[in-house]
């Protein structure tokens, strides 16, 4: 599987213009994929039906802890990168770092392999940067959230508060 990892996108590229002149529709998406979820996956289907060769990006640590804050990911991006690798509907998976210091991405993925379809959650870019994107890719495809109630960023709250909560508990019952 790691086979479909390619980091250097000028690499990826040689791959894409190949699928790209059997006729094949090529698909990219990106996003964190921390600690990968029934939503990142049901995601990842819904991009794939909207052609043929799927492309992942995945956030670099450095720009997640730019753009989500500095305790995440939970994942490193190289076990993030490698379980993608190992989704049937995922094709090739690349690492995106070109991520500025506001957290704004650069789209050098998009830019060089010129995707057919970009596929987003509606609410993951502001406007100006959905025009941005626009100007790289065929199509944009914006989807809704495919898991209402799990979030990475909601399991790992959860998580700390319900922790927080017993290790109180506890400390009182010592007390």
């Amino acid at each position: 599987m790691r086979a479909k990892i390619i980091q250097d996108y000028n690499n990826l590229k040689k791959f894409i213009d190949a699928h790209k002149t059997l006729e094949q529709k090529v698909i990219c998406t990106i996003g964190s994929w921390d600690m990968l979820h029934i939503g990142h996956l049901r995601y990842l289907n819904r991009a794939k039906e909207h052609g043929d060769i799927l492309v992942v990006g995945v956030d670099s640590d450095r720009a997640i802890k730019l753009y989500k804050n500095p305790f995440r990911p939970i994942i490193p991006h190289l076990e993030r990168m490698e379980m993608l690798s190992y989704q049937h509907c995922v094709d090739y998976v690349t690492l995106i770092d070109d991520i500025d210091e506001n957290g704004k991405w650069n789209y050098e993925l998009i830019k060089i392999i010129k995707p057919d379809i970009f596929v987003c959650i509606n609410e993951s870019y502001p406007t100006e940067q959905k025009e941005d994107i626009k100007k790289y890719v065929g199509q944009l495809v914006e989807l809704a959230r495919q898991a209402e109630n799990t979030s990475t960023t909601d399991i790992v709250e959860r998580t700390l508060k319900t922790h927080l909560c017993e290790l109180n508990q506890m400390r009182k019952q010592k007390e």
